[in-house]
């Protein structure tokens, strides 16, 4: 957390939020989300710096450098405040938020500027709001459920606020137009905004989820809506029901996700008829004629299934222990053949007609049976999480022949709890310790009591995924404390090493040139060298680094004898500074102090000497080491060697700027090991990338280049972590497509 931001906001709002003006579930949400995009604003004005920095170095002449180093001088300097204003604007949305007419689904995704008015504004003006408009609509329509659900819920909480009039203080056009309005201290061209409208899009408005998933969860605690419904556009946005909505054809209760799942859910719908018509396809070509049409046949489906599905053991024959459920391997069931049992033993009660199942259902068993393969092939998932999900394909069976939306309704409870299982499984690697791991001893339990307690009612899934969320949660804001302190420490201890690399490198280059005493170099490699370390960390708020290289220039040239006359006057001007500067940075660092009046006398006689040596031109001047050419030769190899690893990492280094923050990869080591870990932070200065494990701790850092290279070999792979449903579909639709040929 941005603990100077959070409690400068806490200490100026503390009374009025005991004051009792606001509901205490406000209060809690108001602080939460402040001190979130506290954090997140601090992301998006560290790669505002970046940006400038690197439109600098790359600026086609003075004038536009000048531009961007004066834009990030007033970026820099006005931050704080800016930050401050921001946080405090927020606050403000709830102490009184704004009210506006009501709010469709439809009116989450439309442009909330007209044309008309926008042709009315400047040029600057007119990209500043195109700008603005595009990244309110895209997060609109990405957070369209947790949007409609708050607006809902603090609509009920708010007083004097109605179903006509609702409100959202966090909706994505108020934390925009408080963030414009924060930023009009900044005196900036608007390229310079466009870029800060970029970088706050892609740190804050992006990262808005996690903020509204928590609001939402404070006040479903609170009893406010806890069961939220979207009936679509006739009818209303949220019923006050504490009913669990059945499965199948009487809907499902939206989670927080459900909303958002709905526009996913015609996709899926068109991806299961899709597989129908495949394996539709399959039984006319192997001349298979209608099972209703077959007099010999009892066909059995709809209730009378379900009926005989409920005497099929909820475990797998090879399950003995419940209490080591991912011990073993993960084996697919033969889910077709238990269900033909089922049927053999059903035959005496149907006059003698032999059992079989409809088109329909049998469809569903295969398609059942084909995602089972997919998990159970899947890469992704880690080898203790695989086998545990592997347990659930009878009781997925049962989910799926009662309640065939599994297929078609991304936000089915079962189907969600799946996902949920396999998400936070991604991470779980086979070296963690299963009997002191609170995240396996949670799937292990979750997996446990459907085996135990499923006895047809998919409401359990439901209640099942919630507690499992709720734990996600709880563990997700431990892990991403631990991770932000992680990163933290991590860019100090790079920034370190890159400042102590620029100061060794720069001085040796100097150093290299000429011919000087050991007690000046002594000064200089081992006292003002870490004057310059320390003036290049705080570089970007005391701008004290060139004066420190300045300095070595001078006491260099200083100690070279001059004959000019007015080189000679020019001395004169600049050693009594340079000794002022030399004696106030040494001091600063608490170099020798014991000798330090000692060594300023020294150096002070060294530069007299070097003042009155014209005789001795000759013998001081520029010398090149020994052996130079022999060094640049060895030199010009390395950078072939360099150029021919280049070439070959080439076309991976493509795959590793792909990689995004929060990206889980595995790593396999030579001994045949390998570990789990999630991108946490790229340290652009120095090309590092920062993994950490699920509990926020360091793992491994590697370069950019280190990481095309394990790609290269193959000892890096970037894990998958779309939803585990979705992904298996696509590998079934793929999978009959290819068989269809």
């Amino acid at each position: 957390m941005n603990k100077q931001s959070g409690i400068h906001f806490l200490r100026e709002h503390r009374e009025a939020g005991s004051s009792g003006s606001l509901p205490t579930e406000v209060v809690r949400i108001r602080d939460t989300v402040v001190a979130g995009l506290g954090d997140l604003l601090q992301g998006a004005f560290d790669a505002v710096d970046d940006s400038l920095f690197e439109l600098a170095n790359n600026a086609r002449s003075n004038n536009e450098q000048n531009r961007y180093f004066e834009a990030m001088r007033e970026i820099r300097i006005k931050r704080k405040g800016v930050e401050r204003h921001f946080q405090n604007a927020v606050g403000q949305l709830f102490a009184n938020p704004p009210q506006s007419g009501h709010t469709s689904p439809e009116e989450l995704s439309s442009t909330p500027t007209s044309a008309d008015s926008l042709s009315l504004v400047g040029d600057d003006d007119l990209e500043e709001q195109v700008a603005l408009n595009g990244m309110i609509t895209k997060s609109k329509v990405h957070f369209q459920g947790p949007l409609l659900q708050l607006q809902a819920r603090f609509s009920e909480i708010y007083p004097n606020v109605d179903e006509e009039t609702p409100v959202n203080p966090m909706a994505p056009e108020h934390l925009c137009s408080a963030f414009v309005e924060a930023i009009q201290a900044l005196e900036i061209q608007i390229r310079e905004r466009l870029i800060l409208l970029k970088q706050f899009d892609r740190y804050v408005v992006s990262n808005l989820g996690m903020l509204l998933d928590e609001a939402n969860r404070i006040l479903i605690q609170a009893g406010i809506i806890p069961n939220f419904r979207y009936h679509g556009k006739a009818g209303k946005q949220h019923e006050k029901s504490s009913q669990t909505g059945a499965a199948g054809e009487q809907g499902q209760d939206a989670s927080p996700e459900s909303v958002q799942g709905e526009a996913q859910g015609h996709h899926e719908g068109a991806m299961f008829e899709q597989i129908r018509q495949m394996l539709a396809m399959q039984r006319s070509n192997t001349g298979q004629v209608p099972r209703s049409s077959d007099p010999n046949l009892h066909v059995i489906g709809g209730a009378e299934l379900v009926g005989l599905l409920s005497n099929m053991p909820q475990q797998s024959p090879d399950i003995r222990n419940y209490d080591n459920l991912s011990e073993g391997s993960p084996t697919v069931v033969d889910l077709r053949s238990a269900v033909e049992q089922l049927l053999a033993q059903s035959a005496p009660a149907n006059d003698g007609k032999k059992p079989a199942l409809n088109e329909m259902d049998e469809d569903l068993i295969n398609l059942v049976s084909m995602l089972f393969e997919f998990i159970l092939d899947d890469y992704n998932l880690s080898a203790p999480v695989q086998v545990l999900i592997s347990r659930l394909q009878i009781p997925i069976l049962k989910v799926v022949i009662k309640d065939r939306t599994f297929f078609s309704k991304a936000t089915h409870p079962a189907r969600r709890l799946l996902n949920s299982l396999a998400r936070a499984g991604i991470g779980w690697s086979d070296s963690d310790e299963k009997t002191r791991d609170k995240l396996y001893d949670q799937i292990h339990s979750t997996v446990a009591r459907i085996l135990n307690e499923f006895d047809g009612d998919i409401a359990l899934f439901e209640t099942l995924n919630e507690e499992f969320e709720q734990f996600l949660a709880r563990e997700n804001r431990k892990s991403s404390l631990v991770e932000q302190r992680t990163r933290e420490s991590e860019r100090g201890r790079i920034k370190s090493q890159k400042a102590q690399e620029t100061v060794d490198k720069l001085l040796q280059t100097k150093l290299s040139r000429y011919k000087l005493k050991e007690s000046i170099r002594n000064i200089l490699l081992n006292g003002w060298s870490r004057v310059m370390f320390l003036a290049y960390l705080r570089d970007d708020v005391e701008h004290r680094w060139a004066q420190t290289v300045r300095v070595v220039d001078d006491l260099i040239w200083c100690l070279h004898p001059h004959q000019e006359d007015e080189e000679r006057d020019q001395w004169v001007r600049v050693v009594p500074g340079l000794l002022k500067s030399l004696r106030a940075g040494l001091e600063e660092v608490s170099y020798n102090s014991s000798k330090l009046d000692e060594m300023m006398a020294d150096l002070k006689h060294e530069l007299t000497e070097a003042f009155r040596a014209n005789a001795l031109a000759e013998a001081m001047e520029d010398t090149p080491e020994p052996e130079e050419e022999e060094v640049k030769s060895t030199q010009t190899a390395i950078e072939r060697q360099q150029e021919i690893e280049n070439a070959a990492i080439a076309e991976h280094l493509a795959q590793v700027d792909a990689i995004e923050i929060g990206n889980w990869v595995e790593f396999n080591l030579v001994n045949g090991a390998s570990f789990r870990c999630k991108l946490s932070a790229i340290i652009e200065e120095a090309e590092c990338f920062v993994f950490v494990n699920r509990m926020g701790l360091k793992v491994i850092e590697k370069t950019r280049s280190d990481l095309a290279h394990e790609l290269r070999r193959g000892r890096l792979t970037v894990l998958e972590q779309g939803a585990l449903i979705d992904r298996a579909l696509d590998a079934v639709v793929g999978s009959l497509r290819s068989k269809a040929g």
